[in-house]
């Protein structure tokens, strides 16, 4: 088995939940696309990163059952790990920082693969609702405190590859500060944690805590 290290992306306050990520530090080491989307769907993360040059941060992305351009919490996760100024991704170059517990990855919303963004009216509707048939990648989202910026949110990809819900998700987090237009605190799942705030001319940042699981 190739080696390949275990993150939680976007934990909470209290160091726990996050959504789990692959890294395999050497991508040199299974250099065909084919043989990472096979080991991606053995592993069975929401997403794996095969790192092709740690200096220049240039990684590959895939689910169980896809090859990404961009991706949230893989990127962000990565930058942890990695401890780059910038990544780059199929889609362009992610701007990196680390601010304290968190790390900040800046993109593009025109970058995150197509979401339905679903309002639902309260916080609760959203923890109510059952995972929907696979088909359609949705976001479902309501206020917790709209003053305050705070989002409650689910996250359903729909790819039917064994993912049903995803834990924490940073493209739709981009997506839906893009749409709002301002800085967003998202609980997502059972307990992630997800800021972002929008940048000038169309960049928006996405931060969050990260582990090394194992």
């Amino acid at each position: 088995m190739t080696d390949y290290d275990v993150l939680r992306v976007f934990c909470g306050p209290n160091g726990g939940y996050g959504n789990e990520l692959g890294v395999v530090r050497d991508g040199s080491v299974m250099p065909e696309r084919s043989d990472r989307q096979e080991l991606a769907a053995k592993l069975g993360f929401s997403e794996t990163v095969f790192v092709d040059d740690p200096e220049r941060g240039l990684i590959d992305i895939y689910t169980p059952t896809l090859r990404l351009p961009f991706a949230g919490h893989p990127c962000v996760g990565t930058a942890w790990l990695l401890d780059v100024p910038e990544l780059v991704t199929p889609a362009g170059v992610v701007g990196t920082r680390l601010d304290g517990e968190f790390t900040w990855i800046e993109a593009r919303a025109e970058w995150a693969p197509p979401r339905t963004l679903r309002q639902y009216a309260t916080a609760a509707e959203v923890d109510a609702l059952d995972v929907p048939p696979p088909g359609e990648w949705i976001y479902a989202w309501a206020w917790a405190d709209e003053s305050a910026g705070r989002v409650r949110a689910r996250a359903f990809p729909g790819r039917d590859d064994g993912i049903d819900e995803d834990e924490a998700t940073g493209a739709a987090a981009l997506l839906l500060t893009d749409r709002l237009g301002r800085a967003l605190n998202i609980t997502q799942g059972q307990g992630s944690q997800i800021l972002t705030a929008p940048q000038p001319h169309g960049w928006v940042e996405v931060g969050g805590r990260v582990y090394l699981e194992r």
